[in-house]
């Protein structure tokens, strides 16, 4: 759900991490960050509650429903999107077309909704999106439940979520599989593409 189809030219690189709840997106950056320091990694907008342990400005601006949607209204965003049927996440364009007009490399986590808009505002030669996935439904699960307390109907739209997000695996340029108990393996594995795009450049 984006405004404007004009393509944006920028020079740096704009690598997309997708992939359904539970699969590991925020450990998988977490490590990217030490690897790649000279990234530039966007602070996205959610309308979603804080939780335990989470700082606003870190990974999220929390914000209020009527702050995004003055927000969206103005055309701040460069991509938004409804998550889960209830809460809205969005990333400002000046945390990414910014950064990579000055050539800079940009990393972010992003949903399928949000890959869609993007591609229709910056080239697809500046993207490369990697879908992180899980073994199963199940494995996703017990992951999703053992990290935080979740009512019965959020996890089920969390279900609905994972069947959507996974036909969508093959239209991204990788995919890695996240492994219960792997998360060095994963990191490595997602470090060594993102390293090969850098080498053979835009």
């Amino acid at each position: 759900m984006s405004k404007g189809k004009v393509k944006v030219k920028v020079k740096g690189k704009l690598f997309l991490i997708l992939g359904p709840s539970g699969s590991g997106k925020g450990v998988l950056i977490k490590g990217l960050r030490k690897n790649f320091k000279d990234f530039v990694y966007p602070i996205s907008c959610t309308t979603r509650e804080m939780r335990r342990g989470e700082k606003d400005g870190e990974v999220y601006f929390f914000i209020s429903m009527d702050e995004f949607k003055k927000k969206i209204e103005k055309g701040d965003f460069l991509e938004w999107a409804v998550v889960h049927k209830d809460n809205l996440y969005g990333t400002l364009k000046s945390q990414i077309i910014t950064p990579l007009k000055k050539g800079k490399n940009v990393l972010r986590e992003v949903d399928i909704q949000g890959v869609n808009s993007i591609m229709k505002i910056l080239p697809k030669q500046n993207i490369v999106t990697i879908f992180l996935t899980a073994e199963s439904w199940n494995d996703l699960k017990v992951r999703i439940t053992g990290r935080h307390k979740i009512s019965k109907h959020e996890l089920e739209k969390r279900k609905e979520s994972f069947e959507k997000e996974m036909k969508f695996a093959k239209d991204c340029d990788y995919v890695v599989k996240s492994e219960t108990g792997k998360i060095p393996q994963t990191i490595q594995k997602v470090t060594d593409i993102i390293q090969n795009e850098l080498d053979s450049g835009v």
